[in-house]
C-alpha cells in the first residue's frame, strides 16, 4: 500500500481490516495502529467486533479489550464500614465465559507480580475481587493497579484460549486497544514485551495437531513507547519462532465528520512522530490553525526523540544547532515551562497571541534545520484515496 486511503466511516474502515488480516494471496497475522487520543479507536474496536456479530448470526468470533473491558469492574468501597473493599465483577459479559472452570488465579498471579507488589483474592460466588498488601487486606488499589490487574487477567484468558479451553474456542480474532493506561514506561516495555511474546504464539496457533489455524490480530494505540516496542518485537524474526506477517497503520480522523485515514508505515515504524510535525504545522498555520497550549508539549516530544536519534540525551542537541544565541536560550526557558503543566488535551486552553508567535518561531527554526519530509495528513492525490 503507498499513499494515504480515506474512508468514509467506521463500517467501512473495519471491512478494510478485515480484508487484510483475511487475505488469501498475502497472508497477514497482525495489524498494528498507531493513533492519536480521541481519534476513535473504542469505537474502531467496538465496531469491528460488532462486525463479527452480523456475519456470524449474533456470535461473537472476536475477544477484546478496550475501556468496556475496564467497565466490566466496579468499586465497592464500603462506604457504610469504609473497611472491606472490593472489585465486583460484571459476570453479565461473555468475557467471563467459563472464568469459575478456568483456574486463571495462578496465571494471573504470574503475570501480576512482573508489574505489582499486591496481591488478590478472587470470590467466584460472590464476583468480587480483593486486595491486600502484606498485612494489610481488603485495600483499595490505584486506578492504575487496577488496570493492570484487569490486563493481567485478560492475559490469563488469552493464554486458555490458546490452550482450546472450549468456552474460547469460537473466536477467530484478538483486539486489543490501549491496554496502558497508568503505566510508567518501564512498566509499558514490560507489559510491551510481554504481550508481543503471546500475540507470536496466537499468530502461529494450531486448532489441531496438523493444521495452523492462527488467531488473527488488531492491536491500537496512542502510546509512542508501547507502539515502538511491539512495532520492534514482533517485526524482527525471533529464532526458531515463525515468521509473524503484519502491517503498521498510522490512523487519523482529519475531521469530526466521520472520515478516517489509514496510512501504512511498514518501513517507518516511527512515522506517527513525523505525522505530528506535519499536525503542529498545520495547527501554527496562523490563517487556518488553531494553537493550544499542549502543542509545546508535543513539540518537545518530537525534539527530544530527534536529539535521542541522534545519540543526545537532551534538546539542547536540537537548540544548539541554531547559530542565534538569544534564540536558542529563548526558545530553551519557553520548551522548559510551557510544555509542562495543566496543560491537558481532553481540556485544551489556546495559547495567547504572544505565546503562538513564539512556537511558530521555534517550529519554524525547527524544521530549517532539521529536513522532515512531512506528510499532507488528510489532504492526498485521489490517485490515493481508496472509499470502499
Amino acid at each position: 500500500m503507498s499513499g494515504i486511503h480515506t474512508y468514509k466511516s467506521l463500517r467501512n474502515l473495519v471491512t478494510r481490516l478485515r480484508d487484510d488480516l483475511n487475505n488469501p494471496t498475502k497472508p497477514t497475522h497482525l495489524v498494528l495502529l498507531y493513533a492519536y487520543n480521541r481519534t476513535g479507536k473504542t469505537r474502531l474496536s467496538m465496531e469491528f467486533k460488532d462486525a463479527g456479530k452480523r456475519r456470524n448470526k449474533g456470535n461473537a468470533d472476536t475477544l477484546y479489550f478496550n475501556a468496556y473491558t475496564e467497565d466490566l469492574f466496579t468499586w465497592d468501597n464500603d462506604l457504610d464500614g469504609d473497611a472491606v473493599r472490593h472489585l465486583q465483577i460484571n459476570p453479565d459479559s461473555s468475557f467471563f465465559n467459563g472464568l469459575k472452570d478456568l483456574a486463571l488465579d495462578e496465571t494471573i498471579a504470574g503475570y501480576l507480580a512482573r508489574y505489582a507488589d499486591f496481591d488478590f483474592d478472587i470470590d467466584y460466588t460472590e464476583w468480587k475481587v480483593s486486595f491486600r498488601k502484606g498485612e494489610s487486606t481488603n485495600i483499595k488499589i490505584s486506578r492504575g493497579e487496577q488496570n493492570i490487574f484487569i490486563w493481567c487477567l485478560f492475559m490469563a484468558i488469552c493464554e486458555r484460549m490458546l490452550d482450546g479451553h472450549i468456552s474460547y474456542q469460537g473466536y477467530k480474532y484478538l483486539y486489543i486497544d490501549d491496554p496502558i493506561s497508568s503505566l510508567d514506561d518501564n512498566n509499558a516495555i514490560c507489559v510491551a514485551c510481554d504481550l508481543a511474546s503471546m500475540l507470536r504464539r496466537a499468530a502461529s496457533w494450531q486448532a489441531d495437531h496438523d493444521d495452523v489455524s492462527p488467531i488473527r490480530i488488531v492491536f491500537s494505540s496512542h502510546h509512542a513507547l508501547f507502539f515502538n516496542v511491539m512495532c520492534n518485537e514482533l517485526g524482527r524474526a525471533k529464532d526458531g519462532g515463525p515468521k509473524i506477517n503484519l502491517k503498521r497503520y498510522f490512523l487519523h480522523r482529519p475531521t469530526t465528520e466521520g472520515i478516517y485515514t489509514l496510512r501504512a508505515t511498514e518501513d517507518t515504524p516511527y512515522f506517527h512522530h513525523v505525522a505530528t510535525l506535519a499536525e503542529l504545522q498545520r495547527a501554527a498555520n496562523p490563517k487556518t490553525g488553531k494553537l493550544y497550549t499542549f502543542h509545546f508539549n508535543a513539540l518537545r516530544s518530537v525534539m527530544e526523540k530527534t536529539a535521542s536519534f541522534f545519540g543526545h540525551p537532551d534538546i539542547s542537541f536540537c537548540l544548539k544547532t541554531l547559530n542565534n544565541e538569544e534564540d536558542r536560550a529563548l526558545y530553551n526557558r519557553a520548551l522548559n515551562l510551557l510544555s509542562h503543566g495543566k496543560y491537558a488535551i481532553h481540556d485544551p486552553v489556546e495559547m495567547g497571541e504572544d505565546n503562538q508567535e513564539l512556537f511558530r518561531r521555534i517550529l519554524r527554526d525547527f524544521l530549517t534545520v532539521f529536513h522532515f519530509a512531512l506528510p499532507e495528513i488528510g489532504e492526498q492525490p485521489p490517485s490515493t484515496v481508496s472509499t470502499p
